[in-house]
């Protein structure tokens, strides 16, 4: 059994109170997440949708127009935090597993001045099995949720 920490972190603090931080992050979504090397589908990605609510959906269209589920919404609470069910397997190849639940929290925390530190923590990793060291890896890389959140900060400033 692997001794792996079973979360990453980061956090990135944007120059927006944490209300209109929320608002980019959840209703703008689709507007300023990295089109390159974040996606599922083969054909690229046209869209990424994020239905804010409980339950909602977690999804991408591709520029072919199919869906590709990422998970849905567990835990929605504007505008302090919302919790995302990431079902998306990393065992050799990235799709969709309705079995697999990992979670990514994001807490949008005032800091002074119009400022918010957004925290993302994506848990629960040692669900991905023999391939958690690798998912991790790629998770802890500046591609991996480094660089959603710096696209996001700079979305939230402007």
């Amino acid at each position: 059994m692997t001794m792996t920490e079973t979360s990453v972190r980061k956090s990135v603090t944007v120059q927006a109170p944490a209300d209109r931080a929320f608002r980019v992050f959840t209703e703008g979504f689709g507007r300023w997440w990295p089109r390159e090397g974040h996606h599922v589908g083969a054909a690229g990605l046209k869209e990424v949708v994020l239905e804010c609510r409980d339950g909602g959906r977690w999804y991408e269209i591709g520029a072919d127009g199919t869906e590709h589920d990422w998970g849905h919404v567990l835990t929605w609470d504007p505008p302090h935090r919302l919790v995302l069910a990431w079902q998306i397997d990393g065992n050799r190849t990235w799709h969709y597993n309705p079995n697999l639940i990992t979670e990514v929290e994001v807490r949008f925390v005032p800091d002074g001045q119009g400022r918010t530190r957004v925290e993302l923590e994506h848990r629960n990793l040692d669900r991905f099995g023999d391939a958690q060291d690798q998912v991790r890896a790629v998770f802890e890389s500046p591609a991996g949720w480094q660089d959603p959140l710096d696209a996001f900060a700079e979305a939230a400033a402007a």
